[in-house]
């Protein structure tokens, strides 16, 4: 996928006693030099390059980052399997490593845990939050639900849809892409929502089969400072499938000067 305005970077990242080579996307000289920054957060099994994009309709407004978190893309893979908490450790060391203060995020599905989890706990890195289709509904977390969830979103991904995201499945190999599906549904993001201080936006795709109405509705309601805003006609994974209405909706929250939802 053509990465457009959007350029290859890597940054050595040290945390947890290990070094690691995290690569990532950054747009350069697409927005003005004070654009505010924004990093978009890949989910479960898959890299930067499903999220490409999205991105690219956001770089003449912010200056875009798209990380590969630590075991996914073209990222080095430790050996272990990260769960939430230390891949939001890593981002944060990422931020650290590349000298990013303080950013907004954007995160699909998976994407949306790992930003959950790092803005509870470090709130002084985010400015704001669009958690896109964020997973798991509390009482669907089993195989069982999740193959059924997953198949019904499935006729909303264009064919095409598979040669972007079969490459991220095999760059992070078979056992990591089991183990980070335990690791998701076992994962209880509505109790870090309480503890977000950042502005945050729920965005839903009003045909999304994995995140769904009842359980989008109830993670706004839990966040301080918190929103719902509904895409009609769409699903799940609209980084990749609807770029347009979620940058629209990003940008508009993003830049808006209001203060609280």
């Amino acid at each position: 996928m053509d990465p457009g305005p959007l350029h290859s970077e890597w940054a050595k990242v040290r945390a947890e006693s290990l070094e690691l080579r995290l690569h990532y996307l950054v747009s350069i000289e697409a927005a003005p030099p004070d654009a505010p920054p924004l990093v978009l957060v890949h989910g479960s099994g898959l890299s930067h390059r499903y999220m490409i994009p999205t991105g690219a309709e956001l770089t003449p407004d912010f200056k875009i980052y798209m990380p590969d978190m630590p075991g996914y893309g073209k990222s080095d893979k430790p050996e272990e399997v990260l769960d939430v908490p230390r891949l939001a450790n890593w981002l944060v060391a990422w931020m650290d490593s590349i000298g990013l203060e303080r950013a907004s995020f954007l995160g699909n599905s998976f994407g949306c845990q790992v930003i959950a989890d790092l803005a509870a706990r470090h709130p002084q890195r985010v400015s704001k939050a669009v958690l896109q289709g964020p997973t798991t509904p509390t009482d669907e977390r089993s195989i069982f639900w999740q193959f059924i969830r997953w198949r019904q979103n499935q006729p909303f991904n264009p064919e095409w849809t598979s040669d972007v995201t079969d490459i991220a499945y095999k760059q992070a190999g078979w056992y990591r892409i089991f183990r980070s599906f335990f690791i998701q549904i076992g994962d209880r993001i509505e109790d870090k929502m309480p503890r977000i201080k950042a502005p945050t936006l729920i965005v839903r795709g009003s045909e999304d089969p994995i995140a769904d109405q009842p359980w989008c509705e109830r993670l706004a309601e839990l966040l301080p400072n918190g929103d719902l805003v509904i895409i009609p006609g769409v699903a799940h994974t609209l980084c990749l499938t609807s770029p347009k209405p979620l940058a629209a909706v990003t940008k508009d929250f993003i830049l808006s000067p209001r203060l609280h939802c």
